[in-house]
Formats: structure tokens, C-alpha cells, sequence
């Protein structure tokens, strides 16, 4: 399980599938950034004024091409004094609040497995011959079928 949480966050962090066009680029950015004056929206989806002039500046910054995707983005940031992001970053702590609810979840139900195998196990391992026999007679008894008949069980 550990090497699968691993595997998996590797993948994640490292994964690189940046758009080809600069329309993309400032599509995929204003997508990740919250409006700061609507509720819920991303600046690319949202028509207020404050999301045009972000918009505004991210096509200029793009277009400059000096600054990374994430520096565009810190940058909006610090104008705005506000948590911007609508979506964590894929990179270091924040991509834990994408793994771990699953890497938990994950590691639950294998722990639960194993317990229920455990138990069943070391139930029916204390059962001997004897306790077979009385069942089956005990069920004879009580249906009026014999157990041991091919045909009724």
C-alpha cells in the first residue's frame, strides 16, 4: 500500500502537461484563479471587473513570457492581499490534500480485510472433527435431512 501512495504521489508531482498556445496558457491560469469579487467563480469563468483586469494581466504577464505559470499566479496573489487559488497546487504539502484522504481510505480497507481473514481464520481453526459431527447430527435432527446426502445439501 505504501508503495502505491508513493508511486501514485510521485506520478502526480512530477506529471508536466503544460498547454501548447499562449490562449491556453492564460485560459489554464485564469481557470486556477479564484475571483476576488465573486463567489465561486474563477476568473475565467466570472465578468466582474476586478476578474477582466486579472485577465488583462495575466495576458500581459504570459505574453512578456519572464514568469512561470505559478509566479504569475503568486504575483496575483500579492495584489490582492487573498487566497486565490481554487484548486491546491499538484507540488509538496498541497498535493497531500489530494492523497491522503485516499491513501487512508485505501489503507482502511485493507486493514479491514486482513483483520475479518484474521478472524476467520482462528474461528474456524478451533472447530474440530467432533464439532462438524454434532452439527451435521444436530441439523438431522432438526430438518430431517442427512447432511451427509449428496443430494440435499
Amino acid at each position: 500500500m505504501a508503495l502505491i501512495t508513493v508511486s501514485l504521489l510521485a506520478v502526480g508531482t512530477t506529471r508536466d502537461t503544460g498547454p501548447l498556445t499562449q490562449g491556453d496558457r492564460i485560459d489554464a491560469i485564469t481557470k486556477r484563479v479564484a475571483c476576488p469579487t465573486c463567489d465561486g467563480e474563477s476568473v475565467f469563468v466570472s465578468r466582474a471587473s476586478a476578474a477582466e483586469a486579472i485577465r488583462k494581466q495575466v495576458a500581459r504577464e504570459v505574453a512578456a513570457g519572464e514568469k512561470s505559470d505559478t509566479e504569475i499566479i503568486g504575483s496575483i496573489a500579492q495584489s490582492f492581499n487573498a487566497q486565490i487559488l481554487l484548486v491546491p497546487r499538484a507540488t509538496g504539502l498541497d498535493s497531500l490534500v489530494w492523497v491522503l484522504p485516499i491513501a487512508v481510505l485505501v489503507c482502511a480497507v485493507a486493514g479491514l480485510a486482513m483483520a475479518f481473514r484474521k478472524w476467520r481464520r482462528q474461528n474456524s481453526a478451533g472447530a474440530t472433527g467432533d464439532d462438524f459431527a454434532l452439527v451435521n447430527k444436530l441439523l438431522a435432527d432438526e430438518v430431517g435431512v442427512d447432511p451427509t446426502d449428496d443430494e440435499n445439501v
